[in-house]
């Protein structure tokens, strides 16, 4: 049975996590990488997701305006050692974790969201409800 990880160790990933997406979106805003294809990309990095024991950290990124975000991860993993290179500058971690790109789909899932509340359907069982939790209250 996998032993879960205290609640100290998870801060810990947190923040280490919070520390590796605002470098990286420092390196990336500064053009520090010396790619010129990835340099005129304007790249967000939403979140980073940083494994138990540290050495594996997944950015979550979107290039902005939404381009074509497989030609975006592309270019960050071919510079994913001197991105990794930069990060442990920044950082001073036992290890520079490995670093893996995916896209960030937190806008797709907020829009498959807003359309789900938008339909009629719902709006008319959460209009249910409340009427549920009105004659409750009286």
């Amino acid at each position: 049975m996998a032993k879960q990880p205290s609640s100290s160790s998870v801060q810990r990933q947190l923040r280490v996590g919070e520390l590796i997406r605002r470098t990286l979106s420092d390196v990336l805003n500064r053009a520090e990488v010396h790619d010129p294809d990835l340099n005129r990309m304007s790249i967000t990095v939403g979140e980073v997701r940083v494994s138990n024991d540290l050495k594996i950290a997944t950015a979550y990124v979107m290039p902005l305006g939404g381009g074509d975000v497989q030609t975006a991860i592309a270019a960050l993993k071919r510079n994913k050692g001197e991105l990794r290179h930069k990060v442990s500058q920044q950082l001073t971690l036992k290890f520079s974790p490995d670093l893996r790109f995916l896209p960030d789909e937190t806008f797709d899932r907020l829009d498959d969201t807003r359309r789900m509340f938008a339909d009629e359907r719902v709006q008319r069982d959460l209009a249910a409800g409340d009427d549920d939790a009105e004659t409750d209250q009286d």
